[in-house]
C-alpha cells in the first residue's frame, strides 16, 4: 500500500531529485564491484523483469542503456517487459501464466501482493547498495518489516494542460468535468488512480471504503465519461505532445518529459493529491532470485540510479544519486515543494478485499456504461438501415416489372 507520509518524510522524500540533466555516460567498469558482479559470467543465466512503460534509461539522450550494461557486466541476459498499470501486474502475476524475477510495483499493490503470498522476501546480502536508500523510506506501511521491497522511484498526480487549447490557467480537479473541452479530457486507465481523482474532487478520502463515498465516486466517474477522449497511461506522452489531447491526469515527473516535446503544456499540483512510491520486488516464484537481487543491487549503484531518474524523470530515494544531480534543479518548486506544501498530500493504503472487488465491480461498470452515448443512435440506424434495404428492394422490384412488361 501506499504510505501516508508525515509532512517531514513527505518533504525528504520529494525533494530528492528529479534530475533534468545528462550524466557522463555508463559508470567506469573499475567502479564496479566486479568480484561481486562477476558471479555469474558464463553460467548462461536470464531473468525476466517486468516493468512499467518508459521506466528505465534505454540508451536515449546520451545516458545508460541500463539493461545492455547490466548484461556486458554480469553476463546476466535481461528479458524486458512492460505493464500498463498495477492492476495488469497483479493479474498476470495471478494467472500464474508468466514467471518474473523482478517486478515493480507501487506501494499499495506490493501490500496487497505481500498479504496473498505473491512476493518473497529479499536478501539484502546480495544488495550491498541498499546502503543509499533513504532512511525515512524504509520499513513503510506497505512493507513494514523491509523484507519485500527496495524503493525505486517516488512522484505525485497533478493535471498537465495545454494552455492554449484549454484557453486559460487551471486551478482544479472540475477541469477534467469540463464540457467546453469534450473529446479532449484523457483520463487514467487504471482503476485505482481514476477513482483517487474522482474521490479527491470530491473532497473525500483517496483511501476510504465507504461505499457510499465509492459510489459517489463512480457516479462523478460515468458522468465524465462521455467527455474522455481516452483512458491512457503510457498514451498520453504522444496524445499531449501531439496536441490531440488538451488536458490529462497523469504524474508529475512525466510531465516534464512531455514539456521537452510541448511547450505548450503545463502542469498544476493541487494543494491535496496522491503521493506514491514505486518499489523493485521478487515475485514469490522468480526462477533466479540472485541474479533478481543482484539485478536490484546493480539499479542502485549511483550513477546508474542517477542516469535513471533523469531518463524518468521521477524523484530518486537513492542518496547518493541524489548527490550527482544538478542544484538548478533544486529551485524547481514543482519538483521540490517547501514543506508545507506538500503537508495535505496523502499516499493510497491498502484497501480490504472485500473493497477491492467492489472497486473492480465499479470500474467494471464504467467502462461498460453506454450512458454517456445516444441511446436512441442505434435503434435510429438500424431504422434507417432497413428502411434504404427495404426501398432499394422495391426501387428493384418496379424496376424489374417495368422491363418485363
Amino acid at each position: 500500500m501506499r504510505k501516508v507520509l508525515t509532512a517531514a518524510v513527505v518533504f525528504i522524500l520529494m525533494t530528492a531529485a528529479f534530475p533534468m540533466f545528462a550524466f557522463a555516460a555508463p559508470q567506469d567498469e573499475e567502479t564496479y564491484d566486479m568480484e561481486y558482479y562477476g558471479r555469474f559470467q558464463d553460467k548462461g543465466i536470464e531473468i525476466n523483469v517486468y516493468n512499467w512503460g518508459e521506466y528505465l534509461s534505454c540508451g536515449e539522450d546520451g545516458l545508460m542503456d541500463i539493461n545492455a550494461e547490466f548484461t556486458e557486466l554480469t553476463g546476466i541476459k535481461v528479458n524486458y517487459l512492460n505493464y500498463e498499470t498495477c492492476e495488469a501486474l497483479y493479474a498476470k502475476m495471478k494467472s500464474g501464466a508468466n514467471s518474473y524475477d523482478v517486478v515493480f510495483p507501487s506501494d499499495y499493490m506490493i501490500s496487497r501482493m505481500i498479504s496473498e503470498g505473491m512476493l518473497q522476501p529479499i536478501d539484502y546480502d546480495n544488495i550491498p547498495n541498499m546502503k543509499y536508500i533513504e532512511k525515512t523510506l524504509l520499513n513503510p506501511t506497505y512493507d513494514p518489516e523491509q523484507l519485500y521491497s527496495v524503493p525505486y522511484a517516488v512522484n505525485r498526480v497533478a493535471i498537465i494542460y495545454n494552455e492554449k487549447m484549454v484557453g486559460h490557467e487551471v486551478t482544479g480537479w472540475d477541469i477534467l468535468w469540463d464540457e467546453s473541452l469534450a473529446g479532449s479530457i484523457l483520463m487514467f486507465k487504471n482503476s485505482r488512480d481514476a477513482f483517487g481523482v474522482a474521490l479527491m474532487a470530491l473532497g473525500y478520502d483517496i483511501n476510504t471504503e465507504d461505499r457510499d463515498e465509492l459510489g459517489e465516486a463512480a457516479e462523478l466517474l460515468k458522468k465524465q465519461k462521455p467527455l474522455v477522449q481516452a483512458y491512457v497511461m503510457d498514451q498520453v506522452f504522444d496524445k499531449m505532445q501531439n496536441n490531440e489531447a488538451a488536458v490529462a491526469a497523469y504524474y508529475v515527473g512525466d510531465y516534464y518529459i512531455m514539456k521537452e516535446v510541448n511547450e505548450n503544456l503545463k502542469v498544476f499540483i493541487p494543494d491535496a493529491t496522491n503521493l506514491f512510491v514505486d518499489a523493485a520486488c521478487i515475485p514469490a516464484d522468480a526462477k533466479n532470485k540472485e541474479a533478481a537481487e543482484m539485478y536490484i543491487n546493480f539499479l542502485n549503484e549511483p550513477q546508474v540510479a542517477a542516469d535513471n531518474m533523469e531518463y524518468i524523470q521521477y524523484s530518486t530515494p537513492n542518496t547518493a544519486a541524489r548527490e550527482l544531480l544538478d542544484d538548478e534543479v533544486k529551485n524547481n518548486t514543482d519538483l521540490y515543494p517547501d514543506q508545507k506544501d506538500l503537508s495535505n498530500d496523502v499516499a493510497y493504503t491498502a484497501l480490504s478485499e472485500e473493497t477491492n472487488l467492489f472497486l473492480d465491480a465499479l470500474w467494471t461498470d464504467i467502462l461498460a456504461d453506454d450512458s454517456g452515448y445516444n441511446k436512441w443512435f442505434m435503434p435510429v440506424f438500424m431504422i434507417v438501415s432497413v428502411t434504404g434495404i427495404v426501398v432499394s428492394w422495391v426501387v428493384r422490384k418496379r424496376k424489374k416489372n417495368r422491363e418485363n412488361r
